[in-house]
């Protein structure tokens, strides 16, 4: 094989990327390269549905743990590392894998971070909204939390341009400055990529994610969420799994059963605009998984191998 390949597994949470990911990579004897914004940093665990010590035992994983909550890291600090470490895995590998539910951290990756994503009207609204609200201040103030570096050196008068970064902010989850023309990077040529869009029924997905949320509380949710109150502020911090908790510490009046609820409620939300996303964002083959998970790994594996022949 000549070529060089990244095969990247994208989805909602709960799908069974992580699986799925492991026995591909097994098959092939290489590596899985995570592609989550919360899995990166060191301190989160239960509530970002880490791969277990035994998972990673494995398959050699990169970007689990790789940062702290302390640091700051963005889709340019992701897709630059991404595009320092690849090059030395193609000397060993023709196939890598990349796994994850983060897709602005997957598309920078693919496709540089050269174009601005189309903003929903949902996310228009918003700002319309704060503008309308809290007026030019506004604006400023949450631009400045959100994006020192584009803050620093904006027109801070100018509502049409704080608007428009905060636009970019809220739908992509990054810094406006991520996007400006001294970090652009261009879509890299040294590789070629075949995607898989893991999917499964709507029911069948909450199910699991549901289930999955207990099975967090049983590991210990609660108790991680305790020890990382003190650094709620942080961006890392606001993350379902662990936001839900800081009123539940702040009030004695809020039951824990309705913390758990939230959880859930707010997973199926990220699921459902994560599915959302991969579908209008993404063109790629869409697998859905069955209750039989070594049927959807041959039905991955078969395809995948597809791929590679026609190419």
């Amino acid at each position: 094989m000549s070529d060089k390949y990244l095969i990247v597994i994208g989805g909602p949470t709960a799908v069974g990327k992580t699986d799925l990911a492991i026995q591909i990579a097994k098959y092939f004897n290489t590596v899985i390269l995570s592609a989550d914004s919360r899995q990166i940093y060191k301190e989160l665990n239960i509530g970002v549905a880490k791969p277990s010590e035994e998972q990673l035992k494995e398959v050699k994983h990169y970007f689990i743990s790789h940062i702290s909550i302390h640091q700051d890291y963005t889709a340019y600090d992701y897709q630059k590392e991404v595009h320092e470490l690849l090059p030395q895995l193609f000397q060993q590998h023709d196939v890598v894998i990349m796994v994850g539910g983060t897709g602005f951290y997957i598309n920078s990756v693919l496709y540089g971070l050269n174009e601005i994503p189309q903003i929903s009207n949902e996310v228009k609204n918003k700002v319309k909204e704060l503008y309308e609200i809290r007026g030019i201040e506004g604006l400023q103030d949450v631009l400045m939390q959100k994006d020192l570096e584009y803050f620093s050196k904006v027109d801070k008068y100018n509502p049409v341009r704080l608007m428009r970064a905060l636009e970019v902010i809220y739908e992509t989850g990054q810094p406006f400055s991520d996007f400006l023309n001294d970090k652009l990077i261009k879509k890299p040529d040294y590789f070629k990529a075949i995607k898989i869009f893991l999917n499964i029924n709507r029911e069948e997905l909450y199910k699991r994610i549901d289930n999955r949320v207990l099975k967090m509380m049983e590991d210990g949710l609660e108790d991680e969420a305790s020890s990382l109150y003190p650094f709620r502020h942080l961006k890392a911090l606001n993350t379902v799994g662990y936001k839900e908790w800081w009123h539940y510490f702040e009030s004695k009046k809020v039951e824990k059963n309705s913390v758990i609820e939230q959880i859930q409620k707010n997973t199926r939300h990220y699921a459902k605009r994560q599915i959302t996303w991969f579908k209008h964002q993404w063109e790629a083959e869409e697998v859905k998984v069955d209750n039989t998970n070594l049927l959807t790994q041959n039905n991955v594996l078969h395809q995948i191998l597809d791929r590679l022949k026609q190419n």
